[in-house]
């Protein structure tokens, strides 16, 4: 199933954490829904194979038990960072561009790198040094213009030097923040390729590609000012790289048969949902009989409408690999989206039990529980959504089918403070509030709803938020 949702977090601009493949690159921000947070990807396939690449990444990085979490960015270009400490942000573009395992999990090992490296608390701790710089500079240079007011036409050079005083120490406290950020970035790259080599994974796939980015750079790069760059000039940089990756032992260590078929699995499916189906088709031509190509062909037409000869396509896959989970999942979601849910929840309950209860296909589940209209299923869908959320809390999908459920149920307080969540968790503070204020009313004083509620009445807007 794949979602997209946003996050309640402030909009971000990618600064000198982003990974060093892109040189220009956009705010994220500016992809940002109004008032919302980044847009986000949710999909239990693909955010299972990530974990996986950057599990023994972050063992080796002794950041296992850190709860780092994997956030795929709804963002086609290629691109990865790191943020808060606690999450790498990677773009549905960077997986897409990326042939190998390899060359996505390099990337992984440099963004670990910034995460080990500490280097989130050491750019807030050199951007409040240069905050106090400029403050002390910009008091220095209105003493000095003053001084050359007062003192008329002989001090009008004292009152120049002062007025200059005003821009020039940004730009060289500028220069020295890049400067700073460069020697991170250097730094990011040998801890990526120390994490590699310590869990016996070869380095050229993240050689490879910040050497395939950098070429595509190489024009904009002619005749810049290495100084005034994020990242190390693209020649300096791919040079020490190449020269650190290829001396690694596992240099000519090539990915798993298995798991180049699954990586290939992921970025077909993310082809057939967010590519044109001229690109899918493209990218995947009929004669094309591969595994991956069958699973893109099948999403590709039921999403086009075709749901008959889709279904017919998925249970080919699914005869093939039975107990591949998100073959059943994909069959479900076709059903319920082609006005099916009856005939979706077999499928769905085989996705939930092979994905060993994952929350977001639960969460499917229940959508299709809740969609028959059959009260029989009311407690059924109420016990899923209730167990899905408890453990995957940050997706509002889960918490609309919830309030639905309880709405069909009767239970309009649950209803309203389910509704409540979900709206603080798509941004809209002002709609969190109010059917939280009126959950309150209904539920008895004291009681976990009443105080969950509460809670959402009295959380303050995050930045971002819509607050009236």
């Amino acid at each position: 199933m794949l979602l997209r949702i946003a996050l309640r977090k402030k909009p971000l601009k990618l600064t000198a954490l982003t990974t060093a493949v892109v040189l220009a690159v956009t705010p994220m921000a500016a992809v940002a829904e109004q008032n919302k947070g980044p847009p986000v990807l949710r999909d239990t396939e693909t955010e299972q194979l990530l974990r996986e690449y950057t599990r023994p990444i972050l063992r080796a990085a002794g950041l296992e038990k850190h709860n780092i979490q994997m956030v795929i960015i709804n963002q086609g270009v290629f691109n990865a960072f790191v943020a808060d400490g606690r999450r790498i942000f990677v773009n549905y573009g960077a997986i897409m561009q990326s042939e190998t395992p390899n060359q996505i999990i390099g990337v992984m090992a440099h963004e670990t790198g910034h995460l080990a490296g500490g280097h989130l608390a050491k750019m807030r701790e050199q951007m409040a040094q240069a905050q106090t710089q400029m403050i002390i500079a910009m008091l220095l240079g209105a003493g000095a213009m003053v001084a050359g007011a007062q003192g008329g036409g002989s001090n009008s050079g004292l009152a120049n030097a002062g007025a200059a005083m005003f821009s020039a120490p940004g730009e060289i406290i500028r220069r020295n923040l890049l400067s700073y950020v460069r020697q991170q970035e250097e730094n990011a790259d040998k801890a990526g390729v120390k994490f590699l080599n310590a869990t016996g994974q070869s380095s050229r796939g993240m050689y490879e590609t910040f050497k395939r980015f950098t070429e595509e750079s190489l024009f904009a790069a002619r005749g810049a000012d290495p100084y005034v760059q994020s990242h190390p000039m693209p020649a300096q940089r791919v040079a020490a790289l190449e020269e650190l990756a290829r001396s690694s032992p596992y240099w000519d260590k090539k990915d798993d048969p298995a798991l180049q078929l699954r990586h290939d699995m992921v970025r077909a499916k993310i082809s057939a949902f967010m590519e044109r189906q001229e690109t899918v088709y493209r990218r995947y031509p009929m004669s094309n009989n591969s595994l991956p190509a069958r699973y893109a062909h099948a999403i590709a037409t039921y999403r086009h409408g075709d749901l008959r000869s889709a279904l017919t396509q998925i249970d080919a896959l699914i005869q093939q690999q039975p107990n591949n989970p998100y073959f059943h999942e994909v069959r479900g979601q076709a059903l319920l989206e082609g006005g099916k849910p009856q005939e979706a929840i077999a499928p769905l309950r085989k996705a939930v039990a092979l994905s060993n209860n994952s929350p977001l296909i639960e969460m499917l589940l229940g959508q299709a529980l809740v969609a028959t209209s059959n009260n029989a299923y009311t407690d059924e869908a109420i016990a899923i959504l209730r167990a899905a959320v408890a453990r995957e809390s940050e997706a509002p999908i889960g918490y609309i089918q919830l309030a639905m459920a309880y709405g069909r149920k009767g239970d309009y307080a649950q209803a309203d403070l389910a509704s409540a969540q979900a709206a603080y968790l798509r941004g809209d503070s002002k709609t969190a509030r109010d059917l939280a204020s009126r959950a309150k009313t209904r539920f008895a004083i004291g009681t976990p709803g009443w105080v969950k509620a509460d809670d959402i009445v009295s959380a303050k807007p995050m930045p971002g938020q819509k607050s009236n």
